[in-house]
């Protein structure tokens, strides 16, 4: 199968009576793309950033929908972005119950393992440290150097000039990942605690740098919120898809699991 990477050759492209039948595209953009009279049976479109635009089928946008489809099957996940101090503690007790499920139902033989690409369970608990030393321990407390060397970066980070040699080179024990884990979120659970309206609306610098944009201290915190969320349910959706898995929302065997 052919592979196109990095490309812009297909941009304002028109396709006529052409199979696109089994592609996958894989962080590419498809904004502004045009689909008229086509099979899109078993079309199965994952995009993080859906709910910052539209998506149109049949002359209707399905964003509200997806939306409140995924506030339904994770209860807390509007409180991400919730205004308050209080909202805001809510929801992380929410999505750390959430994560506690999942993590305690995934058999240590499935914490390693991959669908397709994807990040694996202890992979995601590793990006999810990195995301709390960014976005508190960076964007919040300010602090020079917030990254821990177990933190999982995110792919292209060495072409944007990041230095990459803070982190480790070898994968680290699962046990280790768990308790580097556990602190981080001690350290956001801690910092809500005391968390007041007037800490919430002050200003800070974005911790990745490079643009104009001056998050308050509620919005580095709903970012976290975000990333726990969205990460909670890549790994929902693939962990059922491993073979032995167990059902990560309720921690029994898939086979167990009544339909």
């Amino acid at each position: 199968m052919t592979t196109y990477s990095g490309t812009k050759e297909f941009e304002g492209a028109t396709f006529v009576k052409a199979s696109l039948k089994g592609a996958t595209l894989r962080s590419s953009d498809v904004s502004g793309v045009t689909m008229r009279s086509v099979d899109v049976g078993g079309l199965d479109i994952d995009s993080h950033d859906l709910f910052f635009g539209s998506l149109v089928v049949n002359g209707v946008d399905v964003v509200p929908f997806v939306d409140a489809e995924l506030n339904r099957q994770f209860p807390g996940r509007e409180l991400q972005k919730s205004q308050t101090p209080d909202g805001l503690r809510e929801g992380w007790v929410a999505v750390q119950s959430a994560w506690q499920t999942t993590v305690a139902g995934t058999p240590p033989d499935l914490v390693d393992a991959h669908v397709q690409d994807e990040w694996s369970l202890a992979q995601t608990l590793r990006h999810l440290i990195l995301a709390t030393d960014a976005w508190l321990r960076g964007g919040i407390l300010r602090m020079q150097q917030p990254f821990h060397e177990i933190g999982q970066i995110f792919t292209g980070a060495d072409e944007m000039g990041f230095d990459m040699s803070i982190f480790r080179a070898d994968p680290p024990d699962y046990q280790e990942i768990l308790a580097v884990r556990a602190e981080r979120q001690r350290l956001v659970t801690d910092f809500l605690a005391a968390a007041t309206a007037e800490l919430l609306a002050q200003e800070r610098e974005d911790p990745w740098g490079g643009g104009d944009w001056r998050p308050s201290v509620g919005d580095c915190i709903r970012v976290i919120l975000e990333e726990e969320w969205a990460h909670l349910r890549y790994i929902r959706r693939d962990l059922p898809l491993l073979p032995s898995a167990t059902d990560p929302r309720s921690g029994h065997r898939l086979e167990d699991t009544p339909t």
